[in-house]
């Protein structure tokens, strides 16, 4: 065999170990979510926030608010050659507390749940209240000036 024939087959050979290496499936985690033990541990209507972070570890995501709930998220992601990477496993502890910080419920979502935590969550208020439509368009009678309607000149 001639050296030409050697390296042709040492070339093919390192181009399908190459491409064959690239086309293996990786995983890439992301994220903490407590062991089934650890949120056993947990004392609802005893602990408090910071015996919880103490105990099992500080949270992925809080609530918007100073004093919202606890979320631990964990993620699985694969990644198979040049496709897209794909969620295959997502795992969501929620930790929820009263207006004094004690725990009062836990919840755990997998991705198979399809449930949505608002991990952001934005309130705007209108201030009218209750009020419907009609009272607020009755409340309005008697309210308008004559230069609203004339352009703010005189008439």
């Amino acid at each position: 065999m001639s050296n030409r024939s050697k390296a042709f087959k040492l070339t093919i050979f390192s181009a399908a170990a190459v491409l064959f290496m690239s086309c293996t499936t990786q995983y890439r985690n992301h994220g903490y979510v407590p062991t089934t033990e650890e949120l056993e541990e947990i004392s609802l209507g005893v602990d408090t926030r910071d015996a919880i972070a103490e105990t099992i570890g500080s949270p992925s995501a809080g609530g918007v608010l100073k004093d919202g709930d606890y979320y631990y998220v964990r993620t699985r992601i694969r990644h198979y050659g040049a496709r897209e990477p794909k969620v295959v496993e997502r795992q969501i502890v929620a930790i929820n507390f009263d207006k004094n910080g004690i725990a009062r419920n836990v919840v755990q979502y997998a991705l198979e749940d399809g449930k949505a935590v608002p991990l952001v969550r934005r309130v705007t208020d209108n201030g009218l209240g209750d009020i419907s439509f009609l009272q607020q368009l009755a409340g309005n009678i008697g309210n308008f000036d004559a230069s609203t309607f004339s352009g703010g000149g005189p008439l």
